[in-house]
């Protein structure tokens, strides 16, 4: 049924001959319209307003056209497909595949990402060597998507083997109900199993489906390939100048590595520590403008919520300070929660503040983070040496390739500030980006409760709001301006931001717990 309905939905605009081309209808409009996903891989609509990589990568696809980019976000891919046939989008960025059956009614740009297609099964389950084994056992995946395609072809050799297309979830549904044993097997590209495993480590990969399928946005065909040129142009100069690599780092670049133990452990943490000292990062975050999720990952990083920690170097205390900041501070015990945690907030909004204007979120805030590591002195070394190497210094990329140089005669001879463990502050980002995230979606569902209850949160206007709708799209008012960020008109006196958020959506690395090279004074 639903195939016959696109046919049908086909043949209804290849009758419209008289519908203007897709680019010449935007720029006539002044209006891109662009159906995604609702998922971390693609796009969501959170507390700071829209973030993901296919809504940047779209964003800034719309600024070069000078257009107003409007987003309808959908629950299931198969949902997609109607509504570029019905003509409601111009185009789909969503993290698609490039299958032969989408092919019949849509043009495919250039790949902007390639991933890897994993079977997926649960620790303890019995993990499968071969499609064989999976016969006979519970399999589900999206509705209309590539992994349903995937399983179809693999049917014609496995004839034996079964699985339910579901269209009311998305992938990350279909993640959890494997993670507590309701599902035996599902399908998942590569960038969201690595999201997903950081909040449900026990789950693995059984078994590679596909390697390297590439992902591209897809045009209703029968509408001219303007659009879709310059989107192809778009996505190429965006590589070439190192865009693409900024938002495949920002969302992607700390999910790679993966600690099972370190994950269950700060699970276990979170339920069994965090609770005696919440209030307190409460408390300082709102006196700094600070995440206090944000500080709570810091102090785990530094001392896995544990007050009376002493590191071998001197520092100690909850957020690990150095005795030279703890006077900078003012601070008389360090091993009083409330000291160092008061003291950590503040001294990580100064290292913010010392960050370059011309630094935007979320890098200015991974860069604060390696300072509070490694020492302002040594971040401002980096960044000459990036310079040196033609990149960019406002860039958390580029930066975090360059720190470990810091360790290398070649380079730290040539900077003011000298020889630094330089591979430290870019583990001690991975590992709090990490915490930080999977502390944002423990704590997501508070979040809504608070937004129900909190009639001042309700009523205060939101930058770029992309609200759901049930029939209709939703316009970005200004798709040029930041969802993260200081609103510098409020504050404490020192200018910090208490409305500062950071917008990121995924989990990450958990390596090695580092306890040297604390806070240092410039």
């Amino acid at each position: 049924m639903r195939l016959m309905l696109y046919i049908a939905l086909a043949a209804l605009v290849g009758t419209c001959s008289s519908a203007p081309p897709l680019l010449e209808q935007v720029l006539h409009t002044g209006v891109l319209r662009v159906v995604t996903r609702d998922s971390p891989a693609s796009y969501v609509d959170g507390p700071d307003g829209p973030s993901g990589p296919e809504y940047d990568l779209v964003r800034a696809f719309a600024d070069e056209l000078g257009v107003t980019l409007v987003i309808k976000s959908v629950d299931s891919v198969s949902e997609i497909l109607p509504r570029l046939l019905s003509g409601s989008a111009h185009m789909a960025a969503a993290g698609l595949s490039i299958t032969d059956s989408r092919r019949q009614y849509l043009n495919f740009g250039h790949p902007y990402l390639r991933v890897d297609m994993h079977l997926i099964y649960k620790l303890g389950t019995g993990k499968p060597r071969s499609i064989d084994d999976v016969i006979g056992r519970s399999v589900e995946v999206m509705a209309g998507s590539s992994h349903a395609d995937m399983l179809a072809s693999l049917q014609s050799v496995y004839p034996e083997l079964e699985w339910v297309e579901n269209a009311d979830a998305e992938v990350t549904d279909l993640l959890t109900s494997v993670a507590f044993g309701d599902l035996d097997f599902t399908v998942s590209d590569s960038t969201e199993f690595n999201i997903q495993r950081h909040f449900y480590p026990d789950l693995r990969v059984a078994l590679d489906l596909q390697i390297g399928d590439p992902l591209a946005w897809a045009f209703p065909k029968g509408t001219g390939d303007g659009l879709l040129s310059r989107a192809d142009d778009f996505l190429i100069a965006a590589d070439r100048r190192g865009f693409l690599a900024r938002v495949n780092d920002r969302y992607y670049g700390h999910t790679k590595k993966f600690d099972y133990v370190g994950t269950r452990n700060f699970i276990r943490h979170y339920e069994s520590r965090l609770p005696r000292y919440r209030q307190m990062f409460e408390q300082a975050g709102d006196n700094w403008g600070v995440d206090w999720r944000l500080l709570a990952a810091i102090g785990y990083q530094e001392s896995h919520w544990r007050s009376q920690a002493v590191s071998p170097t001197g520092v100690r205390g909850i957020m690990m300070l150095t005795l030279d900041t703890a006077e900078y501070l003012g601070l008389d015990d360090r091993l009083d929660p409330q000291n160092s945690i008061f003291g950590g907030a503040e001294y990580y909004a100064r290292q913010t503040e010392r960050v370059a204007d011309t630094v935007d979120e979320p890098d200015r805030t991974w860069m604060a983070l390696a300072a509070y590591n490694v020492g302002f002195n040594h971040i401002k070394d980096a960044r000459q040496i990036v310079e040196m190497q033609g990149g960019n210094p406002d860039t958390w990329v580029d930066l975090s390739q360059s720190l470990p140089l810091l360790a290398r005669r070649k380079w730290y001879k040539r900077v003011p500030f000298g020889y630094a463990r330089g591979w430290e502050p870019v583990l001690y980002v991975n590992n709090i980006r990490s915490y930080y995230n999977i502390l944002k979606w423990l704590t997501a569902g508070e979040e809504a409760e608070e937004a129900e209850t909190d009639p001042q949160r309700i009523e205060d206007p939101v930058e770029n709001p992309v609200e759901e709708h049930a029939d209709e799209p939703v316009e970005v008012a200004d798709a040029s301006r930041s969802q993260v960020g200081p609103n510098r008109a409020k504050g404490p006196p020192t200018g910090i931001a208490k409305d500062r958020r950071i917008t990121e959506t995924v989990g990450g690395s958990l390596g090695p717990i580092s306890l040297v090279g604390r806070g240092r004074i410039p």
